[in-house]
Formats: structure tokens, sequence, C-alpha cells
């Protein structure tokens, strides 16, 4: 039977539940059981794939297609496992599913209330991962902040739970102990009356987990044990750290995954060793040299571009150097570099701190995904100066597409070259809408999304980078090549060296002739983890390091 581990947060959002519930589900699969962790969100959208990022920071995509928060990004980068839309519910979901069900007549007639309709999908959606996919543990992050009147029915949901599971279900409460500066002391009161908001709704929280910025001393410990009925053991600090990856290491150093074993009546047993996880950790402490990579994007929030980020941290730490991100705003970029050559002079250029300037401090250059007009241009701008000058330049699905659009109009001669997405009536359309999304009305959920299978030019730069010829990636987009272009692109040097077996959409352009010059129409972030990183962050990082030398 599967037991339940519950993770709630108080006080104040952003203390890092994610990390945490990405912690335990580490902690507990380094034990040996199967492990899936799944997010709760409170919002009434049915997905974060029509928020803003400024509103959500990066939309995840799972490999079944479900667009997801970024939290599912790090439960899988964490611990490796693959989540499924099964992972990710919203408070909208919820809803309707328990609508479509009285709209069918499921319920026979009676009133649709949110005690027992919605508690009961709910508790139904918590228990399905464990029920029909037989884990030893379900780990629930339940978003949003205790006291958040979106959050109530989660939160009946699991006083429920707990009372029928018993010791087969623990709650995991997340708070912060501020340090007021002025009067040099921690403050354990808001963490006590986050737990007196719980019990108000009939939970008692079994382990506590404290966000702090300063060290917590053992009197501490104890007077919040004492105040909140959890015993001192279940008491656990979680310091700022010099990385999220570190956070694991913090949490088993002091108990938390065996405080969480012994509160469901598991046998501890001895502490197992997080060698390769720990090899890791030694590898970025070590790590002296940097690597510069700008990210070309339009979106300047942390959490906008989260899985790219990630994602070249780890192929730096592997490749034996810290990685340096700086952003580069593309609007910024277009607007400061109103004129420039084929040959790569900026004639437009304020000052040594521009946006330009920036660009061409880096050792390498990622042209970031998104959506709508706003900054292509800059993308363009980028992606002209890594082609002219040969830096290392990584362009990702939208980022693939301004490459494309870069190349026909400044190498094939077509100056109107554009994407449907961008210019409706451009008369080279080398980026174009798919046909079966012509017809679609709704935004919501209908992009291409999700794992497609890709098989790669024999020969290729691509293909030596995977080590073999069909690979299978994830997606997020409307807009394709068009490959009424295809021979054109190819004849004078842009080669197209991946392609979706079934449907031959072009998944992969690279420039054979430059140092290292790719674009994916797919996500490769998404895949990669602390312990595998992805390959083409790999090659890319190596490139950019080997930079001086072709």
């Amino acid at each position: 039977m599967s037991k339940y581990i519950f993770v709630t947060g108080g006080v104040v959002s952003s203390l890092g539940k994610g990390i945490i519930s990405a912690s335990i589900g580490k902690l507990l699969q380094t034990r040996g059981f199967k492990i899936t962790i799944q997010k709760f969100d409170p919002y009434i959208n049915i997905d974060p794939g029509t928020l803003n990022p400024y509103e959500h920071g990066e939309c995840y995509v799972t490999a079944d297609g479900m667009e997801t928060d970024l939290d599912l990004g790090h439960y899988e980068r964490f611990t490796g496992i693959q989540t499924t839309r099964a992972n990710s519910m919203t408070t909208g979901r919820i809803y309707k599913a328990v609508i479509d069900k009285e709209r069918r007549g499921d319920y026979l007639g009676k009133t649709i209330q949110v005690v027992p309709h919605i508690t009961d999908e709910i508790k139904e959606r918590i228990r399905f991962l464990g029920d029909q996919q037989g884990f030893d543990f379900v780990i629930t992050e339940i978003g949003g902040t205790i006291g958040d009147i979106e959050s109530a029915p989660y939160l009946e949901a699991i006083r429920q739970l707990k009372w029928e599971l018993g010791k087969d279900a623990v709650c995991v409460h997340l708070t912060y102990v501020p340090y007021l500066k002025a009067a040099s002391e921690l403050k354990t009161k808001p963490t006590q009356h986050s737990v007196k908001e719980m019990l108000s709704y009939g939970i008692q929280p079994d382990i506590l987990v404290l966000r702090t910025e300063k060290h917590l001393d053992d009197h501490l410990r104890m007077k919040v044990a004492g105040f909140c009925n959890v015993d001192l053991e279940c008491v656990i600090q979680s310091e700022d750290m010099p990385s999220i990856y570190e956070v694991p290491v913090n949490m088993q150093r002091q108990g938390l995954d065996a405080a969480i074993l012994r509160k469901m009546g598991i046998p501890v047993g001895e502490t197992p060793e997080l060698g390769p996880w720990n090899r890791f950790l030694q590898l970025r402490r070590e790590s002296v040299e940097e690597v510069r990579i700008g990210l070309v994007g339009k979106y300047d929030l942390q959490d906008a571009y989260k899985s790219i980020n990630e994602s070249l941290s780890h192929a730096a730490t592997y490749n034996h150097r810290k990685v340096r991100i700086t952003f580069i705003n593309s609007e910024t970029l277009a607007s400061e570099c109103s004129e420039y050559s084929e040959s790569g002079e900026e004639s437009t250029e304020r000052n040594g701190n521009s946006a330009f300037a920036v660009l061409r401090a880096q050792d390498g250059i990622v042209i970031c995904p998104g959506f709508g007009q706003r900054g292509v241009e800059g993308k363009i701008l980028a992606a002209q100066y890594a082609r002219t000058h040969d830096v290392p330049c990584f362009g990702i699905c939208l980022g693939m597409q301004m490459m494309v659009i870069e190349f026909a109009r400044n190498v094939l001669g077509l100056k109107d070259a554009n994407s449907r997405e961008m210019d409706a009536l451009t008369p080279h359309n080398v980026i174009d809408m798919m046909e079966s999304q012509k017809n679609i009305s709704q935004m919501g959920g209908t992009m291409r999304l999700g794992a497609y299978d890709c098989d790669l030019i024999p020969g290729s730069r691509v293909s030596g980078i995977y080590g073999h010829q069909a690979v299978c990636e994830r997606h997020r987009h409307r807009y394709e090549f068009n490959n009424h272009y295809l021979s054109d692109f190819e004849s004078n040097g842009m080669k197209c060296t991946g392609r979706n077996p079934e449907t031959d959409l072009v998944e992969i352009v690279e420039i054979p002739d430059l140092r290292w010059y790719i674009g994916t129409q797919f996500h490769p972030e998404y895949q990669s983890t602390v312990l595998h990183p992805h390959p083409l962050f790999m090659d890319f990082i190596k490139a950019t390091i080997n930079k001086g030398s072709k």
C-alpha cells in the first residue's frame, strides 16, 4: 500500500516547497523506494500554459504533453523520474471534472458542494498514482500559503486522508523564521501562528521545516517543538544554501527522511550514501574557471528560463566550469542596434555597457524560446552576430526559428522572410503554422506538446553528440520550419539534421561549417537532470570552453 507525504507552506510564499518535496523524494529514492511527486495548485486556470511568465515563471512540459508548474522540473531534475499529467493538478481541472460529471448526471441529481464532491475529487486525484502505479511513496505538494481562501478544499481533503490513512500519511509543513536585525533576534511567532492555522483546519503537522537565513540553535528548535506539538527530531531547519542541490544533503544530515520513516512505522536502517550526488556537488565546489553564457530573451525574470539555466549549470559542472549566465534583453538589443551589416560591425552601439557590448563579451549565446512579436528582432540580431563571428550559439524553439529567419534574410537574400506568427502577410514564410493548428480556436493545451520522435542524419554534428540516430524530445509550439524552403537552406549551408519520422517536420538545424551553431525546435532543457545532463548542453558548453580553437 502506498504511503502519502503532504507538503504544505505557511507564513509567506516562495519558501521552496518544491525543493523540499524534490529533496524528500531524492532521499527516499536513495533508500530504494519507488517514489513520485505531484503538485496541486489552487489557482483556477486549467493549467499554467496560458499564463504570462511574469505571473508564474517557466511553464514546464511533461513527456505526455501536459503544461505544468515549474516545480515539476525540480522533481524531475532531482530524482530523474518522468512526471505525467497526473502529477500536476489545478483547482480549474478539479472543478471542471466535477462540473462535467454533474452535466453527465453522474451524481444522480444531488446538490454539488465543496464538501464532499470537490474534496472527494481532490482525494481521488491524490491517490490515483498510488492506486494505479503502486508507488511506495506519493509526495503531494500543495501550492500557495496556508490561510489563502483557495487552499481550503485541499486542506480539508488532506485532513480526511490523514484520518483515513493513519500512519500511512504524514504532513510536512514548511514555515519561515524571520530575523529581526534591529533586535538581533530570530522570531518563531510566525511559525506558531502558521501551525495554529493548520490546527484550525484539523491538521497537526508531523514535521516542521523552518526556512531561515540564520542558523537555528537547539534552544530555538525546542521552543518550536514545544509550542507546536512536534517532536524535536521533527523540527528541521532549512538554511540558505550556496545551491539548491545542497538541500537534499542538508536534509539528510538532519534526518528528515529518517523522521518520515519513523512517523510511518517503517524501519530506518542505515543512512545511504549519496555518492553520485555528492560527486556532482564536489565538482561544483572545485570548479573555479568561468564560462560566460548570454541568455537572449525578453522575460527579465529569474524563473522564466529556469530549466535552461539549470541545464547550463549541470553541463558546466561536468565540464569543470562555473557558468556565469547573463540575461540580455532582446528588446533592448534591437533598439540599440538599428543598423547592422553582414560584416558584423555595429553602428549604433552607445557605450561599453550596452546590450550589444554585453553580447560580445560572452563565450556562448543561447537564444531563448517564447511567443509573440516583442523582442524577436533582437533575437534575430543575436543569431546574426553569433553566425558572423562564429560564436557558439544554441537556439531553442523560437530561438531556432529566429536562426532560420536570420539565415533566410542575410544568406538567402529573402529580406522579408519571417514567421507567420510575427507577420501574417510575409511573402517568405520560412516559419509557418502547422496545418493541424490552423483551425484551432482555443489557446490552452492545443499546441504541439510533449515528446515526439526525431531521426538524426548520420554524420551530422547532432548525431555525434547524441551518439545515436533516433531521439525523443519534448515540444511546446505551434509554428514549424516551412519545408518548401528546405533545399534552399541546405544548398546554402544550413542543414536540417533532425526530422520527425511521421510528419517530416524539421526538428534540428545546424551550420556544420561553424564551431557550434545548432537550433532545436524542441526543448532539450526539459530532460536534463543533475545526474544525467543533456548531451546538447554538455557539448555546447564544451564548445564555449574551446572557443579559441576550432
